[in-house]
């Protein structure tokens, strides 16, 4: 397949290969302007747009969108901006410098290696790949090309997050850490579920729009926002939330020692909502970092009648971090040290990383990725956690209590989070025995091989790849 790969990028575009030539790694002037294109014209594009815009030293030169309709409407907003319905040609485009991704995950690795290729600095929304063994590929092929690659996760862009570190870490206000429980409750709606399938816009160009993606019948009601509950092109809501509040564990718990979790355990479950959707709307892990124990759960239902959703600690969607004398919750930028009685000892706020924009724009003018607040590297590990998680849970059989509570014996806070989701499951009508609801092994994760090894491995790996379309495969860069 590297070899098909190899020779699919030489014929593809000689612009493309010339653009490498033009186009030196060296440090911007500070009397230059960045000029940026950005791939998606959809509602993450347009939240990053003005942000980009109100840099001084930023020109919004170029907006790509497969949907002819959404481009026209989003670039109008931009005069001066180029117009481009095939990303290839805003990459053939020599006086594009660098672009923002944010289209539908499962184009954001192939969209950032393309761009690398074409001399482009990569600003790529989360998550930065739609499984595991493509996030190595775009770290591999930012070190081959010498890119600068941020990817969105803004919360590492957040001055909170350092004051929250140093008061946990650096002076252990509240002594040890015994472990954090990360989540993410919010309840959202069923998809819908057509009898026929959807028929796509004529202002999409669909060939484009599936890029790397199989192409097959859609039957959910929309083709836009809900391609992240099909796995074909999403993945669910891990990856769209789920990745900012592992991001969060990763950084602040774990102080990004543990690139990659040693072993996960993961149970979910697309249940009650009869729709089109294949990812789960709950799901619950465990993973053993060799120090800090990470538990996760999520859920997109109400819990019961009248209620907007689960809480921990008062924290929907966040983090609180267990200590010896006390606790930590918090989510984007805000939160709070408390002692074991819940009394406020301090108070912390943050901006949410309204800075991360600039962060990308001053690492790229210096050509230096150690500015980077979100380098590539370390987006790849936070996704890994989703990625690896939901491969996990993809490759389980049918949910046990006895099992799930095995996970990790005797530990308080795991069973917990077992009665939790498990009661909550309950107040929706879910009869576990009868559901969909499944439990994946634990499993070990090799980071050295980057995949799992031992019991249940076969199984997993499978989920650490998939294949491509051949025009579109995300080529072999690691």
């Amino acid at each position: 397949m590297a070899g098909m790969n190899r020779r699919y990028f030489l014929q593809q575009s000689a612009a493309v290969g010339a653009a490498l030539l033009v186009k030196p790694v060296r440090a911007k002037s500070v009397n230059e302007k960045l000029n940026m294109g950005f791939i998606g014209a959809g509602g993450r594009a347009n939240e990053l747009l003005p942000k980009f815009k109100e840099l001084s030293n930023v020109r919004i030169a170029a907006i790509c969108d497969v949907d002819e309709e959404r481009l026209d409407q989003t670039a109008k907003k931009y005069e001066g901006a180029k117009k481009y319905g095939d990303l290839r040609k805003l990459l053939d485009d020599r006086d594009i410098d660098a672009v923002a991704i944010a289209t539908c995950n499962h184009w954001h690795a192939l969209a950032a290696i393309w761009a690398m290729k074409a001399g482009k600095d990569v600003y790529v929304e989360k998550p930065l790949s739609h499984n595991h063994w493509e996030g190595q590929q775009v770290v591999a092929a930012a070190r081959k090309l010498d890119r600068i690659v941020q990817l969105g996760t803004q919360q590492r862009s957040d001055p909170m997050q350092a004051e929250i570190k140093e008061f946990l870490h650096d002076n252990r206000e509240l002594g040890n850490i015994k472990y954090a429980q990360v989540c993410r409750f919010g309840p959202r709606q069923p998809i819908g579920k057509r009898a026929t399938p959807l028929e796509i816009p004529k202002t999409v160009n669909y060939d484009l729009w599936l890029g790397p993606a199989r192409d097959e019948p859609i039957y959910r009601d929309k083709l836009h926002y809900d391609w992240h509950w099909d796995w074909n092109t999403g993945n669910g809501e891990m990856g769209n939330w789920g990745v900012h509040v592992l991001d969060d564990a990763v950084n602040v718990v774990l102080l990004d020692k543990c690139p990659f979790p040693k072993k996960i355990s993961a149970a979910g479950g697309r249940v009650v909502w009869d729709d089109a959707g294949e990812t789960p709307n709950v799901c619950f892990a465990y993973y053993e970092s060799g120090s800090t124990p990470i538990l996760f759960g999520l859920s997109n239902l109400s819990n019961g009648a009248g209620s907007k959703g689960l809480k921990v600690d008062d924290i929907a969607t966040g983090y609180v971090i267990q200590c010896e004398n006390g606790f930590y919750e918090g989510g984007r930028g805000s939160g709070s040290a408390r002692s074991p009685k819940g009394e406020i000892i301090r108070k912390f706020k943050g901006d949410s990383g309204a800075g991360h924009q600039r962060n990308f724009v001053d690492a790229v003018f210096a050509h230096d990725r150690s500015k980077l607040n979100a380098e590539i590297q370390i987006g790849h590990q936070s996704t890994a956690w989703c990625n690896l998680a939901d491969a996990a849970r993809r490759s389980g059989t049918e949910y046990d209590h006895e099992q799930a509570l095995a996970v990790r014996n005797n530990y308080k806070p795991w069973d917990n989070l077992v009665e939790l989701i498990e009661g909550h499951l309950k107040k929706n009508g879910v009869e576990l025995k009868n559901s969909k609801f499944e439990l994946g092994p634990t499993l070990e994760f090799d980071s050295e091989k980057q995949k799992f090894v031992g019991d249940g491995a076969d199984r997993a790996n499978k989920y650490l790849h998939r294949e491509y379309r051949e025009k579109f495969a995300v080529p072999t860069m690691a």
